[in-house]
């Protein structure tokens, strides 16, 4: 598929989650190829608008902003995620929830509010930052998993269906990142590991070549191959050796605290008004 050619130095570019992490390294990668960014973060910030991407009618102001300021937009990265770790059985059922409003609501709201402006201008790009948490599934992340395998899913049919409308859709899947989401898990060892701006130069790169797929580090991208063609045992053999369970087992909860804490309060935010 044919996409309109979108230059980065004058474009518009909305980034969800834009405040910390992968967010902060993306927009400001943008800034410097001369993009005019409109940041979003529910912790808010100096330079960030006040976004709680679970809140449709909080989507729809976001992006009104940057139309009012700025006339259009060309790019959206749905990048605001949660992460919660631990076992299945006991993981509270709002933070569950919670987890999907984010990481799969989230970019449903992001893209129904955006698309509509880009079709209508049959020009403009969509980037879901998933994760490899996508395609593997990772003990200690089960509802994780599951709502990264639905953005993989979500994105790739978004995709077919205005692939003749001029809008594409990309996802970035990156592996271990070290940011605020991977704190107090034990990194590398095994595992690939990268840093946020390795992320935000995937998802700048996705502008020009349009793919619908990107894993971060792009050697993954073999995953999917390897998967179907290992057999089960040898590839949960070579999985405990590089201490696949890690997340169930070796995470610094002191450490982790304070994130932990920041979901639990996303959390209690929707239980209160789920009994309004």
């Amino acid at each position: 598929m044919s996409y309109r050619t979108i230059e980065l130095d004058g474009a518009v570019v909305l980034v969800t989650g834009g405040a910390r992490g992968i967010g902060a390294a993306t927009a400001q990668l943008f800034a410097e190829r001369g993009a005019t960014v409109v940041i979003g973060d529910l912790d808010g910030g100096p330079n960030a608008h006040p976004l709680d991407v679970t809140d449709r009618a909080s989507f729809d102001a976001f992006a009104k902003a940057a139309l009012d300021a700025h006339g259009r937009i060309d790019v959206l990265v749905n990048n605001a995620g949660v992460m919660p770790l631990g076992d299945f059985l006991t993981e509270p059922d709002a933070v569950a929830a919670t987890t999907f409003d984010v990481n799969v609501w989230g970019l449903v709201h992001g893209m129904r509010t955006v698309m509509p402006h880009m079709i209508e201008r049959r020009r403009g790009h969509v980037v879901n930052v998933a994760s490899m948490a996508g395609k593997i599934a990772i003990p200690g992340m089960a509802v994780y998993n599951a709502s990264k395998f639905a953005a993989v899913g979500l994105s790739l049919a978004v995709r077919e269906e205005y692939a003749d409308r001029g809008v594409s859709v990309s996802t970035v899947l990156p592996s271990a990142v070290r940011t605020r989401l991977s704190s107090g898990v034990p990194l590398g060892r095994g595992m690939p590991t990268v840093d946020p701006i390795d992320v935000a130069r995937a998802v700048v790169a996705t502008v020009s070549h349009r793919r619908a797929e990107t894993p971060v580090p792009g050697y993954l991208a073999g995953w999917d191959l390897l998967a179907a063609v290992v057999p089960e045992p040898v590839m949960r053999l070579s999985r405990r050796a590089v201490g696949d369970r890690r997340a169930l087992t070796s995470v610094d909860h002191a450490t982790r605290a304070a994130y932990d804490d920041a979901i639990d309060d996303q959390a209690s935010t929707r239980r209160q008004g789920d009994r309004a």
